[in-house]
């Protein structure tokens, strides 16, 4: 019974475990951080001074890409990220702006 009861306590303790979040730029790979590996318009962040591209997210997920005031395409914006880099891009488990 012991036994079930710590196995319980591992897996719920491991189910709730905190994402580590960090703020970092957000905004298109190409367009603002000139970013070239990939064609068309992509989501990138930039961490600690190194842009990424993102899996898990598309740029258009945040609203139009192109608007002029909150486009990824026309400005840089400000996010809390979850994830972790991986063959040069960023696997994102979550973004939220904050801007």
């Amino acid at each position: 019974m012991k036994k079930i009861i710590v196995l319980s306590l591992l897996i719920l303790a491991s189910c709730t475990e905190k994402k580590d979040e960090i703020i970092a730029e957000v905004a298109c790979g190409q367009c603002q951080f000139d970013l070239t590996t990939q064609d068309g318009c992509d989501l990138a962040v930039r961490v600690d001074g190194k842009a990424y591209f993102v899996e898990g997210f598309e740029i258009d997920d945040f609203g139009d890409a192109h608007d002029e005031k909150t486009g990824f395409c026309e400005v840089i914006r400000k996010g809390k990220v979850a994830g972790k880099i991986e063959n040069n891009k960023f696997i994102a488990s979550s973004i939220k702006l904050v801007d």
